[in-house]
């Protein structure tokens, strides 16, 4: 019986590897089955899955993050019958904007910065995480618009879509900064068209998600054009449920060109430095060991400002603007008065025995808010 097995076991062998061939073979059959049929797919033309890593990266680099102080009141207090004390608080509010122009304008919603007093206070920080004081220059409540401007080289203003062209189910993405954890895309369709629920202009709305901190951020199409301004939900539970809206991109850009025009024509340019005294041949020979350097000391220069970008340092003395030489802060002060934001100026200036000269795009100070 013992040799009966072992001749079995014996004979079973070659049977159970031509099954194992056998399988091997059907599945070498059916994967060259299934490439020849995606071969021929791919001959006749078939579409193969949509790819958005390219737009969402073009779009991606002109969305910003904001980071506004907001003052508001947190109580009143009466401190007799012909006064009141109002007790003022702060508190960081996050959102994000988007890059409309090279020049450094960013467009977002108002309610992003909007504050007690105007009191603006904002940073901006970049995808590629460069971070700057903004300028909060021009306001538009109907539209619950804001415009910044950062001094900055190097930005990436979005390209412009046409929302007229934007159908119910189109792919749209949402490019912002939800709750500080970084930029984050979500992808989703337009919903619904035409709307105007409580707006001034019918929105687009989206169920691509638009949580805390995206206000202000991109609605752009699958090409990574925008085409519109996300603005806000419709919640109960006041986090996305799938309602989202956003101002067209038309009516939002549109909106902010004017407003900057308006903010450059109505404001002067602005250098972005503080000066001390003007030097004498005293203070000439204490502070540089020569008696002849005259000017204006450098005690500080606003970070980001259009100094400070240009290249110039606490501790240079500035001897001439374009053509006028400083002799007190007036020289300086009427100098700029009479040009305009983004205006070039060329600045001389005394640093550690040489004359060197900056050309300085000038910024925006304590901008005049134009509200149409």
């Amino acid at each position: 019986m013992s040799r009966f097995l072992r001749l079995a076991n014996f004979a079973g062998w070659p049977a159970m590897c031509g099954v194992l061939v056998a399988v091997v073979a059907l599945q070498f059959f059916e994967l060259r089955g299934i490439r020849d049929s995606l071969d021929e797919l791919a001959q006749n033309g078939e579409p193969s899955p949509p790819v958005y890593f390219d737009a969402i990266a073009r779009a991606g680099a002109s969305v910003v993050s904001i980071s506004a102080t907001r003052v508001n009141v947190e109580a009143i207090e009466r401190a007799g019958d012909d006064r009141v004390d109002l007790y003022l608080g702060e508190q960081e509010s996050l959102g994000s904007g988007v890059i409309i122009d090279s020049r450094g304008f960013i467009l977002t919603n108002l309610h992003v910065v909007d504050t007690l007093f105007d009191a603006f206070d904002a940073t901006v920080t970049l995808s590629d995480d460069r971070r700057t004081p903004a300028k909060v220059i021009a306001l538009d409540e109907t539209h619950d618009l804001a415009v910044l401007h950062i001094n900055m080289d190097e930005l990436t203003p979005i390209s412009l879509g046409d929302e007229a062209e934007l159908a119910v189910g189109d792919v749209v993405f949402s490019i912002g900064y939800p709750h500080n954890i970084g930029q984050s895309v979500s992808q989703g369709i337009v919903s619904s068209l035409g709307h105007d629920l409580d707006f001034s202009v019918s929105m687009i709305q989206t169920d691509a998600a638009i949580n805390p901190g995206s206000s202000g951020g991109a609605l752009i199409d699958a090409n990574g054009a925008l085409v519109g301004i996300n603005s806000s939900i419709l919640s109960e539970s006041g986090n996305f449920e799938g309602i989202g809206f956003a101002t067209p991109a038309a009516v939002a850009v549109g909106a902010a060109s004017e407003l900057v025009a308006e903010a450059i024509a109505t404001n002067s340019g602005y250098l972005g430095v503080l000066t001390g005294e003007a030097l004498t041949a005293q203070s000439s020979e204490l502070f540089f060991g020569v008696d002849h350097i005259r000017g204006m000391l450098v005690e500080s220069v606003d970070e980001g400002g259009a100094a400070a970008r240009a290249g110039i340092l606490p501790g240079d003395v500035i001897t001439a603007i374009n053509d006028t030489t400083v002799i007190d802060d007036e020289s300086i002060v009427m100098e700029v008065l009479e040009k305009k934001p983004g205006d070039i100026v060329r600045v001389q200036v005394y640093r550690e025995g040489r004359s060197l000269e900056f050309e300085a795009a000038l910024g925006f100070g304590q901008a005049i808010l134009f509200d149409p």
